[in-house]
């Protein structure tokens, strides 16, 4: 008797572990069913239009293009004696330094805002070189409330001009309704006294040709983040 239950409770329990087992089997099976058709769906939902994906294509390729032919360096946070501070996404730069005791300088320069073109240097090459521009603000002030210079300038690739100097109060508002002659109409002298109370200051032909390159830099990191920033809100 005792081994007849044995043998039964035996062929119980091998009968209840297969129907378990069969059981695990279908469930799994139903599981991965789900987990397919969800990630089918998924897949269907994020599905681009042939239009969309054309965009992601082209975009995917500058941005490529980009990083091969010219990748963008870390910005320099520091120029001879001036401290630069760059504001990514923003059109411009501010450079700061103090001069002698109580002289502080700052000064502001926008991306590059236009270009002249210019013939070839050498005799030999027929044709026309492009000088590119940046628009340059020079303020120069004495201690705190005082009033300032304010220096309109050029800047060339190669060279820094003085186009305009004003007297400003603190404010920024003028400190006389006169506001002073162009400087290139002054005599050479006059202008050549200009030139040199800058240069004596660091703001001269070498500043001009760091900002062009910084500028150039700047650019080109700023079109990149553009181009991945019109890439991710495509892909979302």
């Amino acid at each position: 008797m005792a081994a007849f239950l044995r043998a039964s409770r035996g062929s119980l329990l091998s009968s209840c572990a297969i129907r378990y087992s069969q059981r695990q089997h279908s469930s799994l099976h139903s599981s991965k069913h789900i987990s397919q058709f969800s990630r089918s769906q998924a897949s269907q939902a994020i599905q681009k239009s042939p239009f969309e994906s054309n965009i992601l294509r082209i975009l995917r390729k500058e941005i490529e293009y980009q990083l091969d032919y010219a990748p963008p360096h870390p910005p320099d946070t520091k120029f001879n004696t001036f401290m630069v501070e760059d504001r990514p996404g923003e059109q411009w730069i501010t450079l700061r330094r103090k001069f002698g005791k109580d002289e502080h300088i700052k000064i502001e320069a926008t991306m590059i805002d236009g270009a002249i073109t210019v013939p070839k240097a050498s005799d030999e090459n027929l044709g026309e070189d492009v000088r590119l521009h940046i628009s340059v603000l020079v303020d120069i002030w004495k201690g705190e409330g005082s009033e300032f210079l304010e220096f309109v300038c050029s800047s060339w690739p190669n060279s820094l001009e003085i186009q305009k100097v004003y007297v400003l109060r603190s404010d920024g508002s003028r400190a006389q309704p006169y506001m002073g002659p162009n400087v290139k109409d002054l005599n050479s002298g006059f202008r050549d006294g200009l030139n040199e109370f800058l240069k004596a200051r660091g703001i001269n032909d070498e500043l001009s040709a760091f900002l062009h390159e910084f500028m150039m830099n700047k650019d080109r990191a700023e079109a990149i983040g553009w181009l991945r920033k019109i890439q991710s809100f495509i892909e979302k």
